[in-house]
């Protein structure tokens, strides 16, 4: 049996590896299809462990985000928690999918966190260029069942129950 800070610091080490992926550097051609990292991890811990992983949980990530992309405080962390929200309210139904349809599923919560994120840039006066601002939901969803698979056995192997 694993200790729970070993379980606790499982999670953690997930979501900061996340937020690492959000912010290093990639080529400008690249920038633009970066996939959303720590929306699909939340999404996956509040479908996996829905008791364990909080709003709070999503909205101090969001909150860790926003001060490592240098966004306005709040944007992701608003955006994070409804997402988070969407996946524990369907996790019953949508962790029983085949992967295709999580991939769909996830895409359809990934297109939310986008909406609400451009709903902010919108309010800021920050438009982002509408040609390129979609493609990170697509690239989410083709990565999601490596991800689902991948975050899986993290927890299968730490024995992280909800």
């Amino acid at each position: 049996m694993t200790s729970p800070l070993k379980r606790n610091l499982g999670i953690g080490l997930t979501l900061v590896i996340a937020l690492s992926l959000s912010v290093i550097a990639m080529p400008a051609s690249l920038t633009a299809t970066r996939p959303e990292w720590v929306a699909m991890a939340i999404i996956y811990w509040s479908m996996a462990l829905p008791r364990r992983i909080s709003l709070g949980t999503a909205w101090l990530t969001g909150l860790l985000l926003d001060v490592l992309t240098g966004s306005l405080l709040g944007q992701h962390a608003l955006a994070l928690t409804i997402v988070a929200y969407l996946s524990i309210r369907t996790h019953q139904r949508v962790r029983v999918y085949p992967l295709w349809q999580q991939s769909i599923a996830v895409g359809l919560m990934l297109l939310v966190y986008r909406i609400l994120l451009l709903w902010v840039y919108g309010i800021t006066g920050h438009a982002p260029d509408q040609r390129v601002y979609w493609i990170p939901v697509l690239t989410s969803m083709l990565l999601w069942p490596l991800i689902f698979l991948l975050l899986r056995h993290i927890r299968r192997r730490l024995q992280l129950t909800g």
